[in-house]
């Protein structure tokens, strides 16, 4: 009877889960957490959530994608606190869903007050994944954080976080491998390898758990150095993730060779994995926040209204739109679009009008200042604008009360075709007039 007791909890707990083992999200208990989270050198979102909870299970499919879009980046993970509730307790969760970061300082977690999108969650914790790399780049140490034997701190790196290829593990390790990896092709009597030794292993430190670096002794294991034309030392290479094939899927490494160069080069290469930015409807004041609050630039279109495009014309320009967005993505921007005339306020603060329809802004709402663009709504004129915008380029001009103003609540778009209002049947207008026609004839 206990044994059967046991069992019907054991079924019901796991059902009742948010997040199943098919799922990127790590399943946190009190019996690993100590060792997942705190004696880890990576950053973790962490959150505590109970599986009753209606807020919690609206958010977990943002949850999911944010963490297979940061696999290998960022640590994703959950805890049932209903059923884990000391752990939810030891970190004043109050309430569901609670998410902690834990960064640098693993006994000092943060609280996530962001955007409860995939698109906030990603950028959130990118921006705190390149925190943490360029605290270990100045030296800085997290408290609470694993240490690792044989090497210094982030501040001079660990060999043993350099990974060491043969001929004969080559092919398991990087070809086989879904990561991004940056190999070292050296020879131990080379001076250059020796300079860059030092740098090569600080920056191998500062990217374990996002980028995998290793380094193979070409003048030992031959097979592969002549498999990749290695002519010279130390030759760098660089390997996408997803499928490898063989050689020509490396790529020559020409950036700088000290270890910030390298740690930057790394993560710009992860960063091109992140999905591109939904390209989403304005509907109140929860999308702008989403899109403009929590994002350094926020793009706005205001297209033309359905009747004057219909759905044709309308998805001709988001699609321009996703282009755009995909070719910036790494730029961690928002991107909304409303209809003409439906947030006047918005358009008002903005001096969206004069020049017609569609328009495009991009909005700095940290700094409170926009750029209108003032060019053609199309593909070029659009990407012309949004590279100076990159650049720190345009004439800004500061937002009214520096703030967006408040959006008004709209319907969504159901993606048809616009329709003229229907005329009433019973309208007696006509009617009137015809009567009134004839009685002064008469």
């Amino acid at each position: 009877m206990f044994l059967s007791g046991l069992f019907l909890t054991t079924v019901l707990a796991v059902a009742n889960a948010l997040y199943s083992s098919s799922d990127d999200v790590i399943n946190l208990t009190p019996a690993n957490f100590e060792s997942k989270v705190m004696n880890s050198d990576e950053v973790w979102f962490v959150e505590f959530y109970a599986p009753w909870c209606g807020h919690c299970q609206q958010l977990a499919p943002a949850w999911k994608k944010a963490a297979t879009a940061l696999k290998g980046v960022v640590k994703v993970a959950a805890v049932d606190a209903n059923e884990h509730n000391s752990l939810g307790g030891k970190y004043g969760v109050r309430g569901f869903p609670t998410i902690k970061i834990f960064g640098l300082n693993k006994n000092s977690p943060e609280d996530y007050n962001g955007a409860r999108s995939a698109d906030g969650i990603v950028n959130a914790a990118l921006d705190h994944a390149r925190k943490l790399v360029q605290s270990k780049m100045s030296g800085k140490s997290g408290s609470g954080g694993g240490s690792r034997s044989g090497g210094g701190s982030g501040g001079s790196g660990n060999q043993e976080d350099v990974i060491e290829l043969t001929d004969s593990n080559f092919e398991s390790l990087v070809i086989n491998s879904d990561d991004v990896w940056l190999v070292e092709f050296y020879a131990p009597w080379c001076g250059h390898c020796k300079r860059l030794a030092p740098e090569w292993k600080k920056a191998a430190t500062e990217l374990k758990g996002k980028v995998k670096v290793g380094a193979l002794d070409a003048d030992q294991h031959k097979h592969m150095a002549q498999m990749y034309q290695i002519q010279g030392f130390p030759t760098i290479k660089w390997f996408a993730s997803g499928v490898k094939r063989g050689p020509q899927d490396a790529h020559d490494y020409d950036g700088s060779r000290d270890a910030s160069g390298i740690v930057a080069f790394a993560l710009d290469k992860v960063s091109e994995n992140i999905p591109p930015p939904e390209i989403k409807q304005l509907l109140n004041d929860e999308s702008v926040k989403e899109a403009c609050d929590e994002q350094p630039i926020c793009v706005i279109s205001f297209l033309p209204h359905i009747l004057d495009s219909q759905a044709a014309g309308r998805n001709k320009y988001i699609n321009i739109l996703k282009e755009l967005g995909e070719k910036y993505k790494k730029k961690l921007w928002g991107w909304i679009w409303s209809e003409a005339a439906a947030q006047m306020d918005i358009e008002q603060a903005l001096e969206v009008g004069g020049f017609g329809y569609p328009a495009l802004v991009a909005i700095n709402a940290k700094k409170a200042k926009y750029v209108l663009m003032r060019g053609a709504f199309t593909k070029e004129g659009i990407d012309e604008f949004l590279r100076a915008i990159a650049v720190g380029r345009g004439r800004t001009a500061p937002l009214r009360n520096e703030k967006i103003p408040k959006a008004t609540k709209v319907d969504a778009w159901d993606g048809k075709d616009g329709q003229l209002p229907v005329e009433d049947d019973n309208d007696d207008t006509v009617a009137d007039v015809d009567d009134k026609k004839k009685k002064t004839e008469l």
